[in-house]
């Protein structure tokens, strides 16, 4: 997994909504110090707008594969490294190799995946696109977060390592479960959704957050199904 960038930013206005204005830190600047610092909930120099939904130990650092980029660029979307407000741009791996649960080894610190990104309207903002969160949802192509297990000094360039691969969902299937219309699949494909889905449920590094949501759906439809 080769580091394309490493981005950093603090809270700022982005734009404005119903007349009142939107902070957030999605846009990010690339950091051209060769180290800089891990703490449990930042990269030195980043921060977050809005702490109950952006941030924290289960959201310290958010990961974007840069290969999806020529894919934003195919569907129409003015877009390059950097500008989906990721803290790091890697090759070598998609949402599809990727693992809840994965260790990695980034200089002396160490990183676990956590959760795929869900996103918001600031992405719209930033983006001057509202079609771009319902693209990057039915794309797939959403990126993760990592906690910190072990804080430490990272490099800007180089390699992250894998420490130890976990045997949870990849984050494509969280991400399925997460977003599945579960009204509108054939009855035969239904419960291998919801079979998926107490999968990713099992795994004990997802986020509680995103779990919450997940359990909320998975549960909404169960008793659905029941009349």
């Amino acid at each position: 997994m080769d580091l394309v960038g490493v981005y950093v930013g603090e809270p700022s206005v982005l734009g404005y909504r119903r007349e009142r204005p939107v902070l957030s830190a999605i846009t990010k600047a690339r950091v051209t110090a060769p180290r800089l610092r891990l703490t449990e909930l930042n990269l030195d120099g980043d921060r977050q707008a809005d702490l109950t939904v952006h941030g924290g130990a289960d959201k310290a650092v958010y990961v974007y594969p840069a290969g999806h980029y020529p894919a934003w660029a195919a569907d129409g979307f003015e877009a390059g490294t950097g500008d989906f407000g990721e803290n790091v741009s890697l090759t070598g791996v998609t949402e599809d190799d990727v693992r809840i649960g994965d260790v990695w080894a980034w200089g002396d610190a160490l990183v676990q995946v956590s959760q795929p990104r869900s996103p918001c309207f600031k992405l719209a903002m930033k983006t001057g696109r509202k079609d771009i969160v319902p693209a990057m949802i039915g794309s797939g192509r959403c990126g993760w977060y990592l906690r910190v297990l072990r804080p430490g000094t990272v490099p800007t360039s180089g390699s992250l390592e894998l420490a130890e691969r976990a045997d949870g969902p990849t984050i494509t299937e969280v991400y399925l479960v997460s977003y599945a219309n579960y009204g509108q699949l054939p009855e035969e494909k239904v419960e291998a959704a919801l079979d998926l889905a107490d999968r990713v449920l099992a795994a004990p590094a997802l986020s509680a957050s995103f779990r919450d949501g997940v359990q909320s759906t998975v549960d909404r439809w169960r008793a659905r199904r029941a009349g």
